[in-house]
């Protein structure tokens, strides 16, 4: 039996990364934001890798944090182990990665959610969404219990609960990750609400024990000597410990490894054709790597912990779906886990996502205003992606509450932009995950300057404070000024010069030479030119490190801007929201089928739908012309 419960402006159903940051960007923007979840000791959990960042997507977590959110925080207050990914490859690709104690990061940002203005954190299992029959224009959900809560907007960040099923070798059931119940009653209503959904999947490791295993043959991987931080609060505060508490440690498979598997492929569910869901294409089970890498004598896995608390492990790069007994047999042939101990039984999760499509680049439903969808329900996969996704479905029911201009974020100006114009535009076949390669303006969405793309929209919006975005005008200043300086400073030729040169194996000078051009050469850097620099300011290290990118970069960097202007200027060109592409004479029926279908918002977004061709974005722009001379004629009569 229901019965009428409080009301609110927004409600988040789910309390992932993405619910988390949707809450609390809806919450601190003033409106009264109510978040639900099926287990409250779940807030924030992290279910498969402990750790966050990685390639490309520490550029996420550095972005968001940028615009005002908390992922960034959280992790550098409970990071165990610390690593700069890529380092010996191009600034565009380096990409921070740190291991989480998961424990205290979902305590963490639970407490956070708890003590946040305007928010309440409720556990409750959703079954229901619907418009309330008396007003239309207010959205209701429902509890198992039988609440009704009215709400303005709705954000679903289910991440894998939704109808989700557990499968372990020929065992499956409903379930959500870690043991939780799945949310199959919202799944079911959500369809016959007419949502486009899809089933995906995704796989977790086994968790062993730390003292069943054998560390004596296993390579050491330590964390940074130089610990970058993911948040900019942390990185101006000179008190804020910065400690690596942990080490992980690499091993391989071997021919023992893969013979097991491919003996037991018919128990795999993926394999006996049990799960109907697709896989996400760049993080393969182990049992995958075997069949598609066959000619491969070994695989990767890294020994990471997940706690300080606990004598958990986890085992990346070797999720499964196979059979508890085959994962025992399997894990044991592999060097240091010969008597090894599993404590938490490896599995595949299925689950429902809807058909990104159906969005708009605000992650509103193009056919139900005021619900909006964040995080691995929009098909993505990943921690990181479900945060970027979640800050902006929360900024935006935010924005559509006080009937403000929606946000959409530039693919030119952010992964974020990048992320959601390739969900919305493109779609997913399977579950998406961010790389830099995805982006074509890499070498300017680079992760040291996300507070100069972000921060003075985070701060317009208001979710960053006058204090948080003062430091940031004050970096931006200081940087400034070493760029003048670096133009504008003579360094004289000189032995000790010379004897550097010579050292990195680039030309002797016998004229004076601005520093600039030195710090072009790709041999030298500020580091090695300390000696003879004798006017460089006291500066922090990571601004001499982007003053020195830029530098070195700047031809590459002036082409990408000029790429981005030209982009920008098919932005501008905004197409009618009720345009009949049929009618439009020259477009290809292909182009018709796109366009009618995605529906975008302007010429540049149509341009990266697939099946449409330059010459349809020509008879676009034609068509356009022609349609605001006719306004204007019509006017001026």
């Amino acid at each position: 039996m229901e019965y009428q419960a409080d009301r609110y402006e927004i409600a988040v159903i789910g309390a992932g990364h993405a619910g988390i940051e949707a809450g609390l960007a809806a919450a601190r923007l003033g409106c009264r934001t109510v978040m639900f979840t099926i287990n409250m000791d779940a807030v924030g959990n992290l279910p498969c890798n402990p750790s966050i960042g990685g390639t490309a997507k520490g550029h996420l977590v550095r972005e968001v944090d940028a615009l005002g959110g908390e992922m960034g925080k959280a992790a550098d207050d409970t990071f165990l182990q610390s690593r700069m990914l890529n380092r010996g490859k191009g600034p565009a690709v380096h990409s921070l990665r740190a291991q989480i104690d998961r424990r205290r990061y979902s305590a963490r940002v639970k407490h956070t959610l708890e003590t946040q203005s305007n928010l309440d954190l409720k556990q409750a299992e959703i079954v229901a969404i619907r418009k309330k029959a008396e007003d239309p224009s207010l959205w209701q959900v429902v509890t198992r219990l039988g609440a009704v809560y009215d709400c303005q907007c709705v954000i679903l960040a289910t991440g894998t609960y939704l109808s989700g099923k557990i499968y372990v070798g020929d065992v499956s059931y409903e379930g959500g990750p870690d043991g939780m119940f799945a949310a199959s009653s919202l799944g079911t209503c959500l369809r016959e609400l007419g949502i486009p959904c899809r089933r995906f999947k995704t796989g977790t490791p086994a968790r062993i024990h730390r003292q069943s295993i054998d560390y004596s043959h296993l390579e050491i991987q330590e964390g940074d000597e130089q610990i970058t931080p993911f948040s900019y609060d942390t990185l101006e505060n000179p008190d804020f410990p910065l400690e690596n508490k942990v080490v992980c440690h690499v091993t391989w498979t071997n021919q023992n490894t893969k013979d097991i598997i491919l003996q037991n492929l018919h128990r795999s569910p993926l394999y006996s054709g049990k799960i109907d869901g697709i896989g996400p294409r760049y993080c393969p089970s182990i049992e995958d790597k075997i069949v598609r890498f066959s000619e491969k004598e070994r695989h990767q896995l890294f020994i990471e912990p997940c706690g300080l608390d606990t004598e958990e492990m986890y085992l990346q790069g070797a999720s499964s779906s196979l059979p508890e007994d085959v994962q025992i047999a399997l894990y044991r042939t592999i060097p240091g886990l010969e008597h090894v101990k599993i404590m938490r039984t490896a599995y595949a999760i299925e689950y429902d996502c809807v058909d990104p499509l159906a969005l708009r680049a605000t992650l509103e439903f193009k056919a139900y205003p005021g619900l909006y969808g964040a995080g691995q329900f929009n098909g993505s996969s990943g921690y990181e992606e479900a945060a970027a996704q979640g800050i902006v479905a929360g900024i935006n029911a935010a924005l559509r509450v006080q009937q403000k201009q929606p946000l959409i974020l530039e693919r030119s100006g952010s992964y974020i932009g990048t992320l959601i114009d390739d969900l919305v535009t493109k779609g997913v076949a399977d579950p998406y995950r961010m790389m830099t390669s995805r982006s074509e303006y890499r070498l300017i969405l680079r992760q040291d300057n996300a507070d100069e793309r972000l921060m003075p929209i985070g701060h317009a919006i208001g979710l960053l404070n006058d204090e948080t975005y003062r430091k940031f005008l004050r970096r931006l200043e200081l940087k400034k000024q070493e760029w003048k300086r670096a133009k504008d400073t003579p360094i004289p030729p000189s032995k000790a010069l010379n004897r550097i040169l010579v050292s990195r194996e680039t030309t002797p000078i016998t004229t004076p030479v601005r520093l600039v051009e030195l710090l072009k050469r790709p041999e030298l850097n500020y580091a090695v030119l300390t000696p003879v620099d004798v006017t460089r300011p006291d500066l922090p290290s990571w601004i001499l490190e982007q003053v020195e990118v830029e530098i070195k970069y700047e031809g590459y960097i002036k082409r990408q801007q000029a790429m981005i202007e030209e982009a920008r200027r098919l932005e501008k060109k905004t197409l009618p929201e009720h345009i009949c592409y049929a009618d439009i004479t020259g477009l290809r029926l292909e182009a018709i089928e796109k366009l009618e279908k995605i529906r975008p918002e302007n010429v540049g977004q149509a341009s990266r739908i697939s099946g449409v061709s330059p010459a349809d974005i020509s008879v676009l722009l034609i068509w356009l012309t022609k349609q605001q001379a006719s306004s204007k004629k019509e006017e001026s009569q």
